[in-house]
C-alpha cells in the first residue's frame, strides 16, 4: 500500500509539472536554461482595406452572370482584418489557426434585369447585396532550414468556407439566398528572412486548383480554386513584437453543377479577385 501511495503521489506530481509547463506563459524555457525552448505561441492580427479587382457570380444555367464591381457597387474599398494563432514546436513544426472574416454588403439599383436561380429582378429595382465568405483555416508547416534568421517552410492547409450570398430587393419582397459550408484543402508555403538590424521580408502562399468532386467524393462536375498569396516587409521591435506592411492577393472560386433544389438547377459560377493592404502585428508569448 505504501508503495502504491508513493507511486500515485509521484504520478500526480509529474502530471502537475507537465500541466504547469503547458499553461505557463513564455517560450517554453525554464529560467536560466537558455536554448531549451521547445514551443512558442504567437498571436497575429492584420487590419487594413480590401479592393475588389473583379468579382462575378451566376446561379442557374439561365441566370445572369452578375458583375459585382460594375453593377453591384463593389467599386469602393472595404475594411478587412484577420486573426491567427501560431504554435511552433521544436523550432521546425508550426500549427496555424486562422480566422478571416469577409463580408461585403452593398446597395444599388439594377440597370438591367437580373435572374438568380429562376427569380427575375427587373431593371430599376433597388437592391441590397450581401456577399459573405468568411473562412477558418488550419495549417501545418515544416521548416526546411535550421536557422534563426531564415524560414523556408512547406506544408498544407484545410480551409472551411462559410458562404452566404444574398440578392434582396430593397422592399424585401424578393430574395434569393445561397448558403454553403464545406472543406477546401490547399498546399502551403512560407518564407521569411530576418536581418540582424531587425528588418525582415517574407512571403506566404496557400493555393489549390482541383476538381472539387474528386476531393469530396461527390459525382457532381465542379472545379474550384483558391489562392491566398502575400508579400510583406516589416521590423522586429524586440524579442516578442513584430510589425509589418502586407500586400495580399485573395482569389478563387468554383464553377459547376451541384444537386438540384426547388430554387434552381444547381449550377453555380463564382469567381473573385481581391487585393488587400494591411498593417500586421504579432506578439510572441
Amino acid at each position: 500500500m505504501k508503495t502504491s501511495r508513493t507511486y500515485l503521489r509521484t504520478k500526480a506530481a509529474l502530471m502537475f509539472v507537465v500541466a504547469a509547463a503547458l499553461v505557463m506563459p513564455g517560450r517554453g524555457a525554464e529560467a536560466g536554461q537558455a536554448g531549451t525552448e521547445w514551443y512558442e505561441v504567437t498571436g497575429v492580427a492584420e487590419l487594413g482595406f480590401l479592393a475588389p479587382l473583379a468579382h462575378s457570380v451566376q446561379f442557374g444555367k439561365d441566370g445572369s452572370y452578375f458583375d459585382y464591381v460594375e453593377d453591384g457597387a463593389q467599386d469602393t474599398l472595404f475594411f478587412v482584418g484577420r486573426l491567427s494563432l501560431e504554435l511552433e514546436l521544436f523550432k521546425r513544426h508550426t500549427l496555424i489557426l486562422l480566422y478571416q472574416p469577409l463580408e461585403l454588403a452593398t446597395s444599388e439599383y439594377l440597370l438591367e434585369d437580373l435572374v438568380v436561380d429562376g427569380e427575375r429582378f427587373v431593371a430599376g429595382t433597388p437592391m441590397q447585396f450581401k456577399y459573405g465568405f468568411p473562412f477558418y483555416r488550419l495549417s501545418y508547416l515544416y521548416d526546411l532550414v535550421e536557422s534563426d534568421g531564415l524560414e523556408v517552410a512547406v506544408g498544407g492547409s484545410l480551409q472551411i468556407r462559410n458562404a452566404t450570398i444574398d440578392f434582396r430587393s430593397a422592399d424585401g419582397r424578393q430574395l434569393r439566398s445561397n448558403r454553403g459550408v464545406g472543406p477546401v484543402p490547399a498546399l502551403k508555403f512560407r518564407a521569411t528572412y530576418h536581418w540582424e538590424s531587425g528588418f525582415f521580408v517574407g512571403t506566404e502562399l496557400d493555393g489549390m486548383y482541383a476538381p472539387v468532386s474528386y476531393l469530396n467524393g461527390d459525382d457532381n462536375n465542379v472545379e474550384g480554386a483558391i489562392l491566398d498569396a502575400s508579400v510583406r516587409a516589416g521590423l522586429r521591435l524586440n524579442d516578442s513584437i513584430d510589425v509589418w506592411l502586407n500586400l495580399r492577393y485573395l482569389g478563387g472560386g468554383a464553377q459547376g453543377d451541384s444537386d438540384d433544389d426547388e430554387r434552381g438547377d444547381g449550377f453555380t459560377k463564382n469567381w473573385l479577385h481581391f487585393m488587400t493592404t494591411t498593417v500586421g502585428f504579432s506578439y510572441t508569448m
